[in-house]
């Protein structure tokens, strides 16, 4: 029976953010790493109950024949801190690229590159560009940074510097700072660096790490790999959207922020092969496989864009495809456009009412009350997400982005 999509958007809609509050003490935020990656404790979520152990021992958890889908975005040092004459400090946040509007291309720019940023302390930014000298191998060079237009939310900064012997990649390892996130209530140290990346991160572009996947080792990918636990990676840039509140009473009233997508034909047809099932590692990659999931049902029904998935089209567009006839349209779309990489934007809202099409699990740490990420958590475990929830504060866990992890597998 065609499940009524118009109603079911409705309802998704109506629910109230209040309803997903949960008490959590600043000191159960972990504010730096484990000394080891993968010792985090591990919550396991499987039938209605609940059991625990440790990250390395996941390759225990799951069955043989599974594919587990990771993120490989890297996080960029998004944070560039600008003084003036006078002393004030302004600081621009890198948000993504408009010219040129590719990520690969935007970091591999000379001389200059554009960028909707969002600027703190702008009051202080009145007028001309803002200038900071730096040095590579005794070389002087300097950054600039002009005002081009505000934007929504946001402004339009050019950075330009003065030799284009270095890439605008090699510009900001050089002046920028991992930006952390903000409930950390720390500077960025030396150490993030490192662990604020995940080991298997490739292609720059994220202003926040997909932190389910922080966990991993090269261990934990030798006992995966040995146990015929298969892996497929895709990209998804995480914003700093990832971090905004949700203000509105009714998630149907919250503006969910835009990321991109990058993955290969050869990508899609590894997961649709999967023998076992697909377990998504962080909810970037559950984003990522549900948005290309819809974008292939957009080009079976030849509705417009079908590389721009709007925050409610999943809960609207016809519910009968499988994922292997969505996969296919999308492969088949990039060959008749002789196209090698399926470049992709997505505003999807995962909320209760939800229809989960790719993934039967999913890997991921623990979020912030009343966040988009938590109703995502609530769409696979339902009602259970306090009961995983409360259990993980009473047991001691570590919450948030440098904290424990969790297997969720998804209820029936």
């Amino acid at each position: 029976m065609e499940i009524n999509t118009e109603n079911k958007s409705l309802e998704t809609q109506q629910i109230e953010i209040a309803n997903f509050a949960y008490d959590l003490p600043d000191h159960r935020i972990a504010k730096h790493p484990l000394e080891n990656r993968d010792l985090s404790k591990l919550l396991v979520y499987r039938d209605n109950e609940i059991t625990e152990s440790v990250f390395n021992q996941l390759s225990n958890e799951i069955e043989p024949g599974t594919k587990m889908v990771y993120n490989n975005t890297k996080v960029i040092q998004a944070r560039l801190i600008f003084h003036k004459e006078t002393g004030a400090r302004v600081e621009i946040f890198c948000l993504e690229p408009l010219n040129p509007a590719d990520y690969n291309l935007a970091f591999q720019a000379t001389g200059k590159s554009t960028w909707k940023c969002i600027v703190g302390n702008s009051k202080k930014w009145k007028s001309g560009a803002l200038s900071m000298p730096f040095y590579v191998d005794g070389k002087e060079y300097c950054l600039q940074a002009e005002r081009i237009q505000m934007l929504d939310g946001a402004q339009e900064i050019q950075f330009s510097w003065n030799h284009d012997d270095l890439s605008f990649s090699e510009v900001l390892e050089q002046t920028g700072k991992i930006p952390i996130p903000p409930y950390l209530n720390r500077d960025t140290e030396e150490g993030d660096l490192l662990r604020y990346q995940t080991v298997y991160s490739k292609y720059e572009g994220s202003v926040a790490a997909p932190t389910a996947g922080l966990h991993f080792t090269d261990k934990v990918f030798a006992d995966l790999d040995s146990k015929g636990i298969q892996r497929e990676e895709l990209t998804l840039h995480v914003g700093a959207g990832t971090f905004k509140p949700v203000k509105s009473e009714q998630i149907g009233d919250h503006e969910m922020h835009t990321e991109h997508i990058q993955v290969r034909a050869e990508s899609l047809q590894s997961i649709v092969s999967a023998k076992n099932g697909v377990i998504a590692v962080g909810t970037t990659s559950v984003r990522t496989l549900e948005s290309l999931y819809w974008m292939g049902v957009k080009i079976l029904t030849k509705t417009e864009n079908p590389k721009l998935l709007k925050q409610w089209e999943a809960y609207q567009l016809p519910q009968k495809y499988s994922v292997q006839e969505s996969f296919n349209a999308i492969c088949t779309y990039m060959e008749e456009n002789e196209i090698s990489l399926f470049n992709a934007a997505t505003q999807i809202i995962i909320a209760p009412g939800y229809n989960f099409k790719v993934i039967k699990g999913l890997v991921t740490n623990f979020h912030q009350p009343q966040s988009t990420l938590l109703l995502l958590i609530s769409a696979l475990v339902g009602e259970d997400w306090r009961k995983i929830y409360q259990h993980a504060l009473d047991k001691d866990f570590r919450f948030l982005s440098y904290g424990d992890s969790s297997l969720l597998m998804k209820k029936d």
